[in-house]
């Protein structure tokens, strides 16, 4: 078999010469510690190709073989509960060969091959079957059941298939023939290319809420399942924090997490806290639901620029058993910032701030690959993709910041003044946006009373104002606010307060079931309605406020437990009372 030969080395990219015939994304093996890599571009007989591995003491001349197939992930029972690398490497594995520190050149088995599942047959001999069937299934944790599929381009009669029992991933548990009699042995594995997204029958429209337990995001700025999602934000908005409820609170049935050039610090402590959070669902921890793929800003950029898709192919492989998966990708501005020294050390012409001009096309690939969608084994599955941005200087007018607001329908946009005052989720809800509305308008009718869409509306409206005024303030004063505009302020501040803000470490606080939501909503619309029409009648804000009924709202998501609702009903008759009194003396005192 011919071979290249390196000519170049410029960082993570080589150039190798020579007659063998390389195609494009093919992962070949560079020098002679045998270093992962992949073609990127190919032009006559000579190659270029991105390693995703440190070059450091590579040679001119050394050989560069192809594996003559595509750069792909290994796919199987043993994902969940797992950390691998940008190139799907198990690092704990890794640890154990080498220690702290990945030696280059390092080759290890991607799944367990010495582990048995049981496996429990879902087929029988003369079936027929096509791609996206299942074959069986295990259990791969106390609360996945892992599908075991039939590969993709294989179609025909099931001619052997094994007995309930317990196997290793790469044990041939079914055998099906083809029309052309060519017999296929299926294990329990499958590979696939990370850059070619997984087939389905039919997209679906994004009509179910994907619900995070976060008021501000349920309520205000809601995502569907199977959308796309932006997470703008400054060093210390709480990015991260975000995702860590959302992961853990939210309906999705797996996690992919992916630390994308995080400092190995910070990653360390995702890793740490992941491992020791526990499913509010199960009681059991909630690694036994994840998948992490850790990529520090110290290994490897060109690793860096991989692991997206890693994650991605990882996501769509479970999707396709019919589960919903949520991905997290922290952050996809190192990222973009992998594929600009990919890029410079091309010598390809810079765009704006020196990223490549096909920034745009590389996001939209990314998370045009969410969806909801039909499968061909009959099930319904989707993928969520939730990308944090991290602009320098919390500018988001950056290249990355704006080119991926053309691609995500939902604007969750961090702040650092609300960070810095403990404001949590630290949500702007003055630029943040969600396109998801309509979409979700029947089902927010079907699950909720009827006018929490209505409710969501005049809160909206009311913190719309509030912006307004309070710049109006800046110039003139608040004193000069007639009281209904008073009113208005003092009803978005509870609102901020006590709907808006949420403390992760409360028990109570830290996921808000919807009806909660909207009996909390409820509440705060009586309160101001109520409050308006003695405005009306000419009773000032200073005798509603001494009332201190806005304050008790905002003690209401702290006093009032998820199971004990029916205490809203109370505080609604307590504040509608004490108004109504307030009336009666204000009337007499005229009189």
């Amino acid at each position: 078999m011919e071979n290249k030969k390196i000519i170049s080395i410029n960082g993570p990219v080589i150039l190798a010469k020579g007659e063998a015939d390389f195609a494009m994304h093919d992962m070949v093996f560079v020098g002679n510690k045998k270093l992962l890599g992949e073609v990127i571009k190919l032009e006559k007989d000579i190659a270029t190709i991105q390693v995703y591995e440190n070059t450091s003491g590579l040679k001119i001349d050394e050989l560069v073989i192809s594996s003559y197939n595509q750069l792909s992930v290994t796919l199987g029972p043993g994902l969940l509960g797992n950390i691998f690398d940008g190139i799907q490497r198990p690092l704990k594995e890794i640890k154990e060969i080498s220690g702290d520190f990945i030696e280059r050149g390092i080759t290890v088995d991607k799944l367990s091959t010495q582990k048995k599942w049981l496996f429990k047959p879902l087929i029988n001999v003369s079936e027929k079957v096509e791609a996206g069937n299942f074959v069986g299934e295990t259990k791969e944790t106390e609360a996945i059941i892992h599908k075991i599929m039939i590969p993709n381009n294989v179609f025909g009669e099931v001619i052997e298939i094994v007995s309930e029992g317990a196997y290793a991933i790469n044990e041939v548990v079914c055998k099906v023939r083809d029309s052309k009699n060519v017999i296929h042995e299926i294990t329990m594995t499958q590979e696939w290319p990370i850059r070619i997204g997984r087939p389905y029958i039919q997209r679906l429209p994004n009509t179910e809420l994907f619900i995070t337990g976060q008021r501000v995001l349920d309520s205000l700025f809601p995502m569907a399942k199977g959308g796309t999602a932006m997470i703008p934000g400054g060093f210390g908005t709480g990015k991260t924090m975000l995702q860590h409820q959302l992961a853990k609170w939210s309906n999705a049935d797996i996690i992919v997490y992916i630390g994308c050039g995080e400092r190995g610090n910070e990653m360390t402590d995702v890793l740490d806290e992941f491992q020791s959070l526990v499913d509010p669902k199960s009681g059991r921890p909630l690694i036994e639901r994840t998948v992490l793929i850790a990529n520090t800003s110290n290994m490897p950029v060109a690793a860096r620029e991989a692991s997206i898709y890693t994650g991605l192919t990882i996501a769509e492989y479970y999707r396709d058993m019919g589960y919903d998966v949520a991905i997290m990708a922290d952050s996809t501005s190192r990222w973009a910032e992998a594929l600009r020294e990919i890029s410079g050390r091309l010598e390809e012409m810079p765009a704006e701030e020196g990223y490549p001009s096909y920034l745009p096309s590389r996001l939209s690939e990314f998370y045009g690959r969410a969806g909801m969608v039909k499968n061909s084994n009959g099930t319904v599955g989707s993928v969520t993709i939730i990308g944090a941005v991290s602009p320098q200087g919390a500018d988001f007018s950056e290249p990355v910041t704006q080119n991926t607001k053309r691609f995500v329908h939902c604007f969750w946009g961090l702040n650092r003044e609300l960070a810095y005052s403990r404001h949590y989720p630290a949500v702007n809800w003055n630029i943040s946006y969600s396109e998801y509305i309509d979409q979700l308008q029947d089902w927010y009718e079907n699950e909720l009373p009827i006018k929490f869409l209505d409710y969501r509306q005049k809160i909206v409206k009311l913190l719309e104002e509030e912006n307004e005024l309070l710049e109006i303030a800046k110039v003139v004063g608040q004193d000069v606010l007639s009281d209904d505009k008073k009113l208005v302020l003092e009803t978005c501040k509870a609102i901020r307060i006590g709907f808006l803000q949420q403390n992760a470490m409360s028990e109570i606080d830290r996921f808000v079931p919807l009806q909660k939501q909207y009996l909390m909503m409820e509440s705060i619309i009586q309160l101001y309605d109520l409050s308006n029409q003695l405005i009306e009648k000419s009773i000032p804000i200073s005798k509603i406020k001494e009332l201190e009924l806005f304050e008790e709202y905002i003690k209401l998501k702290l006093n009032i437990s998820n199971d004990k609702l029916e205490q809203f009903k109370s505080f609604n008759l307590k504040a509608k009372e004490s108004l109504r009194k307030l009336e009666e003396t204000y009337k007499q005192h005229i009189s």
